[in-house]
């Protein structure tokens, strides 16, 4: 398998291609052929070496992708070989509120994620993708589309009338403007301030 790494934190030239061996998937885990993966604002934050939580040295980065299932393990029951799917941003977060421990585990941070010929998930950390979306348009959702999910969805829910603005034209706007429209509010799109530069 042709995977990249992350050996040394900070800029784009710590990141090496290395060859290994296939991962095997352990009991209840899936290997996932990964056939497309996304970039995320949060990965430029873990390979300069920060982000919300831990990273180690050596992984392989990228939180989001989409493939179909090469091999399952013994007790996996969720998903079969060749079924379509896509991984989990933060594959301990099952539901309701988010809580600090499921953000201790995190794919292309501390888990190796997705920018390699394959991933191994969890069963339970992994989604089915429809077939009416491509690998690509799959590889967009888990963390873009999930957080604009949440934030009109989440504490307060968006409902039909309310004002929703977006800044910006990344994944995450794009995907809010998407689901407010769906929820009927109305939207107003602004991109960012431009920063000026101040001659005293």
């Amino acid at each position: 398998m042709k995977a990249y790494h992350i050996d040394r934190f900070g800029s784009i030239g710590g990141i090496v291609r290395r060859s290994s061996e296939n991962p095997r998937p352990g009991p209840k885990d899936v290997l996932m052929r990964v056939r497309a993966s996304s970039l995320n604002y949060r990965d430029l934050m873990v390979l300069k070496g920060g982000g919300r939580g831990p990273t180690k040295p050596g992984v392989i980065p990228l939180s989001d992708g989409a493939g179909e299932v090469a091999a399952i393990g013994d007790e996996v029951t969720r998903v079969k070989v060749g079924d379509r799917i896509a991984g989990c941003f933060h594959p301990r977060w099952f539901g309701g509120p988010i809580k600090p421990d499921y953000l201790t585990d995190r794919l292309g941070a501390n888990l190796d994620g997705m920018l390699a010929e394959y991933a191994v998930l969890s069963e339970e950390a992994l989604v089915n993708v429809p077939s009416h979306l491509s690998f690509e348009e799959a590889a967009t959702l888990p963390c873009a589309a999930v957080t604009a999910w949440v934030a009109l969805t989440g504490h307060r829910s968006v409902t039909a009338g309310d004002t929703v603005l977006t800044l910006g034209s990344g994944g995450v706007s794009v995907f809010a403007l998407q689901f407010a429209k769906l929820l009927g509010a109305r939207v107003i799109a602004r991109r960012p301030l431009q920063p000026r530069k101040l001659y005293g």
